[in-house]
């Protein structure tokens, strides 16, 4: 009983740090998305990935893991990331095209050359990223 007792708490700690995340807290590693971040990491001509996210978000939260991944994956070491709130960034929205949050974009300049929507097999996920490179 204590056990699932303490199983309980831990999920619901990380539920609750999880929904905590805004636009304003983006992870080390991450950029907030502005329009002026996103300008000049295009401008830079390396690749950008953005991670279109709700912190409300189960599939958003099982992306956030395999993102990480590839955040550290020495073949994107040029790579900017940027996380885009769902909630608070309609124009840029508007502007992609985005049905949804869980979405991800990859872009060469200011060329989309991917984008992935609700996907959460790390395989994939993986494969749309780097294979956009």
């Amino acid at each position: 009983m204590f056990r699932f007792l303490a199983l309980i708490t831990v999920v619901a700690a990380v539920f609750f740090a999880a929904t905590q995340l805004t636009a304003k807290d983006a992870p080390e590693g991450w950029v907030q998305y502005t329009p002026e971040a996103l300008a000049a990491a295009q401008a830079s001509g390396d690749p950008v990935v953005v991670d279109v996210f709700a912190p409300w978000c189960p599939t958003c939260r099982a992306q956030a893991p395999i993102l990480d991944e590839l955040r550290l994956d020495d073949r994107l070491a040029d790579a900017t990331f940027i996380k885009v709130n769902f909630d608070e960034n309609k124009a840029f929205l508007r502007a992609h095209r985005i049905p949804r949050q869980s979405t991800i974009l990859v872009f060469k300049g200011r060329t989309e050359v991917a984008r992935s929507i609700a996907e959460t097999n790390r395989m994939r996920l993986r494969a749309v990223v780097l294979n956009a490179l």
